[in-house]
């Protein structure tokens, strides 16, 4: 395949048209018509719908330009970082982030981030779901206790664990089977008992989810306000521990948290992705639960 051929392809695709791609580019129009027709000759495919002054991808060409389309940037970028020594991190980095460490901790880490690596363009999302990294397009993904995956490889870099806290208005829980007001994230009816760690013992505390939010966010705020104990990351509730807002119950028996930055294992390391790990390193450098807190609450 020509690989120029496609690049003028993808020109035109990205800009919706021959005559803004040219002017875009600075190309003669002629140019970059002939250049898309010879590509579409030889893939034996129609890659554009041409109907007046619509011009509109076909289902063939828009899988080709998404398949594409970060490929060519990733080449442009390599020669770019190769013409500057590649010391420069530089060009789109996508990211997906979980929920609660996007909304506690990302928007510091994206700022901070922007601020030391001011060529790249950092583009960060917010999505509790598994992401296909190579078919969505991302660089690197971040997720909690994620299953083996042999396309991506990563680290861990931050550790955390739930405990059982509830307001001091409650009234501390009793192992004889009465059932504790709860707050709980998600919808459903499970009501499954909980299973904690304290200071003298393990003890099972069955609740009444009298509250389902779907942020543990939510969750926290919801129990400051007193209306019941929810299990929720030490990380999330210390500073309120401590201050006295909140009382811890105990530590949620096998509960352990880990939070790993992945990337595709199938192409090399990226600059940028390399300056991220580095900043989440620097970030977190042990990586444990009181360091996620102090940046929290910084």
């Amino acid at each position: 395949m020509d690989l120029l051929a496609l690049a003028d392809f993808n020109l035109v695709a990205r800009h919706e048209g021959f005559g803004r791609a040219a002017r875009a580019a600075n190309r003669p129009k002629a140019t970059l018509s002939r250049r898309v027709a010879e590509l579409e000759a030889s893939l034996s495919l129609r890659l554009f719908e041409r109907g007046g002054r619509i011009l509109k991808l076909t289902e063939e060409g828009r899988a080709l330009f998404e398949r594409t389309g970060t490929l060519l940037a990733e080449l442009d970028e390599t020669a770019a970082a190769i013409a500057s020594g590649g010391k420069t991190p530089r060009g789109r980095l996508r990211i997906s982030a979980p929920l609660l460490f996007s909304q506690t901790a990302m928007g510091r880490l994206a700022a901070d981030f922007a601020v030391k690596h001011p060529q790249v363009r950092l583009e960060v999302t917010t999505d509790d779901r598994a992401v296909d990294m190579i078919e969505e397009g991302y660089d690197l993904v971040i997720r909690v206790n994620p299953a083996p995956d042999e396309s991506l490889v990563g680290r861990a870099f931050l550790r955390d664990r739930l405990v059982a806290v509830a307001s001091p208005s409650l009234a501390p829980p009793h192992d004889d089977g009465t059932l504790v007001p709860a707050v709980v994230r998600g919808s459903g009816s499970a009501n499954t008992p909980w299973t904690i760690t304290t200071p003298n013992g393990r003890s099972r505390i069955a609740i009444d989810p009298v509250l389902r939010l779907s942020s543990l966010v939510m969750v926290r705020d919801a129990v400051r306000a007193g209306v019941g104990a929810a299990l929720l990351p030490i990380s999330l509730v210390s500073h309120d521990i401590l201050s006295g807002r909140l009382v811890q119950w105990g530590d949620v028996d096998g509960s352990d948290i880990a939070l790993w930055a992945l990337y595709p294992s199938r192409r090399l390391l990226s600059t940028r992705v390399s300056a991220f790990l580095d900043h989440l390193k620097s970030a977190f450098p042990q990586g444990t639960p009181d360091e996620l807190a102090a940046y929290v609450g910084d």
